[in-house]
């Protein structure tokens, strides 16, 4: 089994990079992320999920291995909550320290898009980020589910098989994190700092963020927890938090996805996801068990 996994890891791989490359050479080019309209951005992130489909078609698997059942609702609420909780304890710690500054021409801008006239700004505001955290999440979904039926659909599980929990999650952050390199270093996806500092503090918060998104995934036994935490925490950092934050001097070196707030508070999260990984060990000890029974 073990021998199985590591060939079905090694194809979906070879196949991710391949498929990741042509777009990738595309951006690179160009030197921006959103050239072509900005449809190079769901077409980057559909190619884990196109590698996964291959992979199993290859390998004759069934797609029903990629974990489509919904799961219980504890574990979607918890995806969604959970980088709501880590951004804004991040965000908070920099407004409370005076590293940013509070964006009040993005609440004024909320406020006036959502054209409810009688409305003060204040709930102008608030209706605007409501709908932002509600249906922007839902359309986000459409572009992190194809991340996440490659990352954490296919190659978790694999991973999981070969090694304990606390290297599967490493690993696939490490992988994650490397999949992003090509376009933060070579390309406009970063915020302007030094881009190894960028990379340092992006490569933590993939790694951290890795831990959550496997936890979920193993104990639920479903991809859409991941797929969900996933999309929340590209509304929550880059459109709403972001948005909210003005540079002040120091700002970009602590904010964003790339800066030390982030990748500080998504590792205490992880942390705490890690002193749980029994439970984890514990379930995948059972699944591999059925499976082992299963071909027996």
């Amino acid at each position: 089994m073990r021998d199985s996994s590591k060939k079905t890891t090694q194809l979906y791989l070879q196949l991710t990079l391949a498929f990741s490359a042509v777009v990738w050479t595309l951006i690179i080019w160009s030197g921006h992320l959103n050239m072509g309209f900005g449809v190079v951005v769901p077409a980057i992130m559909w190619c884990p999920a196109l590698a996964a489909l291959v992979t199993c078609r290859l390998l004759r698997r069934d797609i029903r291995c990629l974990a489509w059942r919904w799961p219980d609702n504890r574990y979607i609420a918890a995806a969604y909550c959970v980088p709501l909780a880590y951004t804004s304890l991040a965000y908070g710690a920099v407004w409370a320290l005076r590293l940013a500054g509070w964006n009040s021409e993005f609440v004024r801008a909320v406020a006036e898009d959502v054209e409810l006239k009688g409305l003060p700004t204040w709930a102008s505001f608030t209706l605007g980020i409501i709908f932002m955290a509600t249906g922007g999440v839902i359309q986000n979904l459409s572009m992190t589910l194809g991340e996440e039926i490659g990352w954490r659909g296919l190659l978790l599980p694999e991973l999981a098989k070969q090694m304990s929990f606390t290297k599967a999650s490493l690993v696939s952050g490490l992988i994650w994190a490397a999949w992003h390199c090509p376009l933060l270093l070579f390309a406009d996806y970063n915020s302007g700092t030094n881009r190894w500092y960028a990379l340092s503090c992006s490569t933590i918060t993939c790694i951290s963020v890795s831990f959550i998104l496997a936890w979920l995934r193993l104990k639920s036994e479903s991809v859409w927890p991941a797929v969900l935490l996933h999309a929340s925490h590209n509304v929550f950092v880059p459109i709403i938090f972001d948005n909210l934050t003005r540079n002040t001097g120091p700002t970009l070196w602590f904010t964003t996805v790339f800066g030390a707030a982030l990748a500080s508070t998504s590792s205490v999260f992880a942390l705490y996801f890690w002193m749980r990984r029994t439970e984890i060990q514990q379930t995948t000890t059972e699944n591999v068990s059925a499976e082992a029974a299963a071909f027996a």
